[in-house]
């Protein structure tokens, strides 16, 4: 397979920017958060947003979302949703006598799902083959979800009330997680100056469109990544299976996730091939949140992030 051309880098750097900039006119101060964002709508994964209510999490799902000139649908996940509220549903035609598939909120370029975790398991299932197959199964029929596909979640932390943990199988679906976080005292006062007039979000317009974002997956998916990185990837993901405050390690996709990542960080800094740095740069939002403490670890108060910091300390980096 050829490998990205400069200009076609140059492609990626400037969509990446256009993005950026557009959605940092509605979530000001979190520049890391919104390169994860787009890292992850190039990589061609899906988004995990949780924090605290009311630090803009569904406004940064949304901003990201209009920055697109492609389909959107919004999911409100609530205890009462039902799986077919999310793939859609066969109903009866009495006039042709016939069944007819009305397609669910799935069925669209962005997905946001909101609150994802006050929505039963059982619900939360119902993701599961859109996320990994880009496909929906509803009455022995298969419908293919069109690329780009993308699901943009939020959730609180299992902490607060009303909340289900997602399953193990959901988490390892999402490529990243991040957290918002509360905002810098300056970028706060800016939000009371801009926010309390209008929404931003109203004003916000696409800056690019489907049939560029397949066009940026394809070059980065063209993105060098050499046998010594490959092996390094594989090697952090053996680390976290045999490390002993961990009962749960990552799993080959994860790994992939991993790696296609690092590809997408590449070409949004205008090189075509992957460094061990890459890796470094995706791994705290790729790999911690389908990490599991052991029992022991858990009571001790280590969390996951600081586990897999260990590990990233120990493991040798390959030479460049």
């Amino acid at each position: 397979m050829s490998e990205s051309q400069p200009s076609e880098l140059d492609l990626v750097a400037r969509v990446a920017t256009t993005i950026r900039s557009n959605v940092e006119r509605v979530i000001e101060g979190k520049r890391s958060v919104v390169d994860a964002a787009v890292m992850v709508l190039f990589a061609e994964g899906h988004l995990l947003i949780e924090d605290v209510p009311g630090v803009g999490k569904t406004q940064l799902s949304k901003a990201l979302a209009r920055s697109i000139d492609a389909t959107v649908k919004r999911i409100q996940f609530t205890p009462d949703l039902l799986p077919s509220d999310v793939t859609g549903v066969s109903v009866f035609n009495q006039d042709t006598r016939e069944f007819e598939f009305r397609p669910g909120g799935i069925f669209a370029n962005i997905v946001v799902g909101d609150e994802i975790n006050r929505a039963s398991p059982k619900t939360q299932s119902a993701l599961l083959e859109c996320m990994e197959e880009r496909q929906v199964t509803v009455d022995n029929t298969t419908f293919h979800l069109e690329a780009p596909f993308m699901v943009v979640a939020t959730q609180n932390p299992i902490e607060m009330d009303g909340t289900y943990a997602l399953p193990e199988a959901q988490r390892d679906r999402f490529m990243a997680k991040v957290s918002v976080g509360y905002p810098v005292e300056s970028a706060e006062i800016a939000m009371l100056d801009h926010h309390t007039s209008h929404n931003p979000l109203d004003d916000l317009e696409a800056v690019t469109d489907a049939a560029e974002i397949r066009k940026v997956t394809e070059i980065i998916g063209r993105v060098h990544v050499a046998t010594p990185v490959q092996r390094y990837a594989v090697t952090l993901a053996t680390a976290t299976r045999h490390h002993p405050d961990l009962r749960l390690g990552i799993s080959p996709r994860a790994t992939l996730h991993l790696v296609r990542a690092a590809k997408a960080v590449a070409a949004m800094s205008g090189r075509g091939y992957v460094l061990p740095d890459d890796l470094h740069a995706t791994a705290q939002s790729v790999l911690a949140h389908r990490l599991v403490p052991s029992a022991e670890a858990a009571m001790g108060g280590r969390r996951p992030e600081s586990i897999l910091a260990d590990i990233l300390s120990r493991v040798p980096v390959p030479e460049q």
